[in-house]
């Protein structure tokens, strides 16, 4: 098999080059029936080949061709074991690795910036989650990410617990040292999970960390579309030897549509062709933001850098707070400039830098970033975090079937939550599904109401009351 050919692309373009006359889905019928619109966004070549379920484009939920050999290009490409294809988002990707790799009872270690598809995935393999505080960054009031210290702390506390989840890189481009967490957490008898949906890229550049399997894990899921080339919802989970493989593909067997498009796989197998073809195409992107982020420094703007953890540096982060701003009213000024930025919190702006981008763009973002204007604005207070590491008393999954009431907050000390409390920024649950509430979370949530933060999960926003287990 030649890692320059593309398999389920040449198996989509055989099948319709055979002038097949079609008696199957889907109802367009290779595009005969297509409204007008439709042939305008995909082209006529793209719905003749929008055919999926015959025998010659593979079965994705039991692969023997085409499909096989792309995943199999995939996992040599990404230093894997195995890899499989999700059309379904990187959400499903990580709701099978959970719910492949622990058993109902099982404890497993999860950060609190953990993504909402983690809590699904709990609820579907009914783990019981151990919840560990990520550092903070005061500066650019945005969260990074476990220390290798708490890592410690938690297996110490907790040795029977199965599994260690994280979150490398997050949103923000900070990434675990997972290579030592890698280390005690095999020690442990443990095997190690990593959301690493902002990280695909991460294996074709010596000038970014190593990807979570290069650097130790048994798992990990890759949002292939947000940074790299395939289309919006498509993804990879890597695997392996030491992860339970066959239950985990069975895990995403039963979460995946058994209808898949062909065109979300087939773009999956492009761009694994096009950094099989060209690798340098990441390395220029990291030069690209590095040279951006001096100009930007040079002209007075923060640029956010953490100094004690590994770092994705084409995820650029802009303090405003500096020019009096909110994140939101730059995001708007800056929209009005013609550039729109992946996302805003309260005091930043974050920007990607990828493949796609050259110099002209770096330039437009650039000129508009220097047309900031300066307003005064109050400054977020730095949010109040807990430090402790703390065991759910009900899993996600029993929490999620038992019955619940609404109480006042003051009411609710000693209660199970039955609900997510997170104050925005710093985006991290105070509370989560199945935590006990204490009196010290309950004076915490009582002081961030005072700051005027976003409330984000709550079935109250005002959380003059809270949805607990009856």
């Amino acid at each position: 098999m030649r890692s320059n050919s593309c398999p389920i692309v040449d198996a989509m373009k055989k099948y319709s080059s055979d002038n097949v006359t079609a008696f199957h889905t889907p109802g367009h019928k290779h595009g005969c029936g297509a409204h007008e619109l439709l042939r305008e966004l995909l082209t006529p070549e793209g719905l003749r080949v929008e055919v999926s379920l015959m025998d010659e484009l593979d079965d994705l939920h039991a692969p023997h061709s085409c499909i096989r050999d792309a995943q199999i290009l995939a996992a040599r490409l990404w230093h894997a074991d195995e890899t499989i294809f999700f059309v379904n988002g990187t959400t499903s990707a990580i709701q099978a690795m959970i719910f492949g790799s622990v058993n109902a009872g099982d404890l497993i270690f999860v950060p609190r910036n953990a993504h909402r598809s983690v809590i699904s995935g709990l609820i579907l393999s009914g783990a019981i989650p151990i919840f560990l505080p990520v550092e903070f960054d005061a500066e650019f009031n945005l969260p990074l990410n476990v220390t290798v210290s708490t890592v410690e702390r938690a297996i110490e506390m907790f040795p029977q617990a199965k599994a260690l989840l994280l979150v490398s890189p997050n949103y923000y481009g900070v990434a675990a040292h997972v290579s030592k967490i890698a280390e005690i957490v095999h020690a442990a008898g443990m095997i190690l999970l990593v959301d690493e949906a902002h990280g695909a890229h991460l294996t074709f550049s010596e000038k970014l960390p190593p990807s979570a399997i290069d650097a130790g894990a048994d798992v990990s899921a890759q949002s292939t579309h947000k940074i790299l080339g395939s289309l919006t919802q498509t993804s990879m989970l890597m695997l392996k030897n030491s992860a339970p493989v066959e239950r985990i593909k069975l895990a995403a067997s039963l979460l995946q549509t058994t209808s898949p498009n062909q065109i979300l796989l087939a773009s999956l197998d492009i761009a694994r062709l096009q950094l099989e073809e060209n690798p340098q195409l990441v390395t220029k992107a990291v030069d690209l933001s590095l040279k951006l982020r001096g100009q930007l420094e040079r002209h007075g703007l923060k640029v956010f850098a953490p100094k004690a953890f590994d770092f994705d540096p084409t995820k650029i982060t802009v303090n405003v707070s500096t020019r009096g701003l909110t994140g939101s009213q730059a995001e708007e000024f800056l929209r009005r400039q013609k550039i729109q930025c992946e996302l805003s919190d309260a005091d930043n702006v974050l920007f990607l830098m990828t493949f796609a981008d050259d110099e002209s763009t770096a330039a437009k973002l650039f000129d508009a970033l220097k047309l900031l204007p300066e307003r005064k604005q109050l400054k977020f207070p730095p949010p109040i975090l807990t430090r402790e590491i703390t065991r759910a008393k009900l899993s996600p999954r029993e929490t999620f079937y038992a019955p619940t009431a609404t109480v006042p907050l003051i009411d609710a000390v000693g209660k199970i939550c039955a609900e997510e409390v997170t104050f925005y920024p710093p985006g991290i649950p105070l509370l989560m599904f199945g935590e006990e509430i204490s009196a010290q979370a309950v004076e915490v949530i009582e002081r961030e109401k005072l700051s005027g933060n976003r409330v984000i999960g709550a079935s109250d926003p005002s959380l003059s009351t809270i949805k607990i287990v009856r």
